[in-house]
C-alpha cells in the first residue's frame, strides 16, 4: 500500500491542488473518448482517414449504400421485389454536365412524333412489329412479351432499363412502349406515305436507316452477350484496352483484319474474295468464325481482347447493323468502315477520315488494299485516325453516357404520349430479381456484373438542342465531300499502278 501511495503521489503532488489537476485530465480523457465514438458513429472521414465534425449540408460525399441482389424473396416457386431501394432519387451534386454531341439525335428521331402526338392507338397498331411491351408506372416496370426475341437480346435489353430505374430511382416519367430485338428496321416510312395511310407505331430497336422510323436505342450487349461470351461492356472495355497494350501499333501486323461470321450478308460473303490468295494479296487477312465450334473449344479464339494485333479493322455490316462496331473501333487500329447502311444511337457524329477510314461497298478489295499502302505510308496519320476512333469509343460510350442517353430518349418519349399509360392486363412486373435470380451461367454472372447497386450521386447530362436542318445536312455534305476525296486518292493510285504495268 506505501508503494502505491508513493506513486500516486509522485503523479499528482501537493495534496488538493494535485487531485484537481487530475481531475481535470480525467474529464479531457473521457471527453476524447467521448468525441471518438461519436465520430465513429457519424463515420465522417476526411481523405487522410481521420474523423471530423461536419454538418450533413456541407456537401461532404457519404458513402452510398449498396443494395446487391437479393434472391431471397421466394413465395411460391416466384421471385419477389424487395421494397427497400429507394424510390427518390436524391443527388449530392446539383450541377450537371453537358451531354455528348449525338444526343442532339434523340430529337430527330422523335420527330415524327412531335406535332400528332402518340396515342394508346398507335401503340396498339405497332404489337405486329415488336417482341414485347414495356410499361412504367410509378417508377416500376411491367412486360408483355409477344414473341420469342432472338436468344436473350430482350432479356438483357430490359435488364438494361432495369439498372436505369435503379440508378435514377423515382426520375424515368411514366410510359408505355414498343420493342423490337432483330436485325432490321420494322417501320418503314414509305408504308406510310400513301394516301390515307395511319400514323406510323413508334417502335424502339437497336438501328435505324434512312427509310425507316424505327427510335434507335442502345444495344443489348452493354450488359453483357452470354451466347457469346462477351462480357458488359465496362469489363469488355477494360479487357480490350489491356489487350491492345500487348502490341505496340507499330509492331503490328501491316494488314487489315476481319473475323466474324460471313454467312448473315452479302457483302460480308464479298469481303471474302479479298483474302489472301495464290492470285492476290489485298493486304487484307480474313478468318471465318464457327461460332458452334467457338462453343465446343470455350471461346479460346474468339477472345476480342486478343483481336488488337493488325493495325488495321474492318468494319463490315450483318444481316443490319452490327454490335461488333464499337469493338473493332475501340482497339486503336484504325478502323476501315465498309459504308454502312445502318446506324446505331452513337454512331451518327463519326467524322470518316478523324474516326475512321471509309471503304465503298462495291470496291471493298481494291480500296482496302489502298487504305492499308496509304496507311503503311503514312503511319503517323493511320495511328492518329485509330487513336481518335478508339477515344470516341472510350469516352462517348462510357456507361454514364449509355444510361444518360436512354434516360433523356425515354424522357422525351414519354412527353409525346396522348394517354395515360396503364399496366396490361398481362404484364408481369420486373425488376432485378425477377430477371436475375432465375439465371445460372454466364447470364446471372453478366447480369451480376453490371448491376447497378447504388442510385446515382449526381444528376443526368443536360441533353443539348435539336440539330437545326442545315446543320444536319452540313455535316452529311461534308463526309460526302471527304468520302468522295479519299475515293479520288484511291482512283490516282490504280491509275499509278496500271501505269506501271503498262
Amino acid at each position: 500500500m506505501a508503494d502505491h501511495v508513493k506513486h500516486f503521489h509522485g503523479v499528482w503532488p501537493h495534496g488538493l491542488k494535485g487531485l484537481v489537476s487530475a481531475t481535470a485530465t480525467l474529464i479531457f480523457f473521457f471527453f476524447l473518448v467521448v468525441i471518438a465514438a461519436l465520430l465513429n458513429w457519424m463515420d465522417i472521414k476526411t481523405s487522410f482517414g481521420q474523423a471530423i465534425l461536419t454538418s450533413p449540408s456541407a456537401g461532404i460525399h457519404h458513402d452510398r449504400i449498396e443494395y446487391p441482389l437479393n434472391c431471397s424473396n421466394v413465395h411460391n416457386l416466384t421471385q419477389t421485389c424487395p421494397d427497400d431501394y429507394p424510390s427518390v432519387f436524391e443527388p449530392e451534386e446539383s450541377t450537371t454536365e453537358a451531354c455528348p454531341d449525338y444526343f442532339r439525335w434523340i430529337h430527330q428521331d422523335l420527330k415524327q412524333w412531335k406535332s400528332s402526338g402518340i396515342t394508346e392507338d398507335m401503340i396498339e397498331r405497332g404489337i405486329p412489329s415488336a417482341d414485347s411491351r414495356l410499361v412504367i408506372v410509378d417508377g416500376n416496370a411491367y412486360v408483355e412479351k409477344y414473341r420469342p426475341g432472338f436468344q436473350t437480346r430482350g432479356a438483357f435489353t430490359i435488364w438494361g432499363i432495369l439498372q436505369l430505374l435503379r440508378l435514377y430511382p423515382g426520375r424515368v416519367p411514366d410510359l408505355d412502349l414498343l420493342f423490337f430485338s432483330g436485325d432490321r428496321p420494322q417501320i418503314m416510312k414509305r408504308d406510310y406515305k400513301r394516301p390515307n395511310a395511319t400514323s406510323p407505331p413508334p417502335v424502339f430497336h437497336y438501328c435505324g436507316e434512312k427509310a425507316a422510323l424505327d427510335i434507335v436505342f442502345p444495344d443489348w450487349t452493354f450488359w453483357g452477350w452470354a451466347e457469346v461470351n462477351i462480357p458488359p461492356w465496362e469489363q469488355m472495355l477494360r479487357a480490350i484496352k489491356k489487350g491492345m497494350e500487348k502490341v505496340k501499333w507499330e509492331n503490328r501486323q501491316p494488314y487489315a483484319y476481319w473475323k466474324g461470321n460471313p454467312r448473315v450478308s452479302a457483302d460480308r460473303i464479298d469481303l471474302l474474295k479479298c483474302n489472301l490468295s495464290d492470285k492476290n494479296d489485298w493486304n487484307v487477312r480474313v478468318y471465318k468464325k464457327d461460332w458452334r465450334k467457338e462453343i465446343g473449344q470455350g471461346f479460346q479464339n474468339s477472345k476480342l481482347e486478343d483481336q488488337c494485333t493488325h493495325r488495321y479493322k474492318i468494319y463490315v455490316e450483318g444481316a443490319a447493323w452490327s454490335v461488333s462496331e464499337k469493338y473493332i473501333l475501340a482497339c486503336n487500329s484504325m478502323t476501315l468502315m465498309v459504308k454502312p447502311r445502318y446506324y446505331d444511337f452513337f454512331s451518327r457524329t463519326m467524322v470518316p477520315m478523324r474516326h475512321y477510314w471509309p471503304i465503298r461497298r462495291r470496291n471493298k478489295c481494291r480500296d482496302l488494299k489502298f487504305a492499308v499502302e496509304w496507311g503503311n505510308n503514312h503511319t503517323r496519320e493511320a495511328q492518329t485516325i485509330g487513336k481518335a476512333g478508339s477515344k470516341y469509343i472510350e469516352e462517348m460510350l462510357a456507361m454514364r453516357n449509355v444510361y444518360d442517353y436512354m434516360f433523356h430518349l425515354l424522357n422525351e418519349y414519354s412527353k409525346l404520349l396522348k394517354f395515360k399509360p396503364t399496366i396490361p392486363p398481362k404484364a408481369q412486373r420486373v425488376c432485378a430479381e425477377t430477371a436475375a435470380c432465375s439465371e445460372k451461367g454466364l447470364w446471372k454472372e453478366f447480369m451480376v456484373q453490371s448491376m447497378v447497386k447504388s442510385p446515382s450521386d449526381k444528376l443526368p447530362c443536360t441533353l443539348p438542342a435539336p440539330y437545326e436542318p442545315r446543320a444536319i445536312q452540313a455535316s452529311l455534305d461534308a463526309e460526302v465531300k471527304i468520302t468522295k476525296q479519299v475515293e479520288t486518292w484511291g482512283t490516282e493510285y490504280w491509275k499509278k499502278r496500271n501505269d506501271k504495268k503498262q
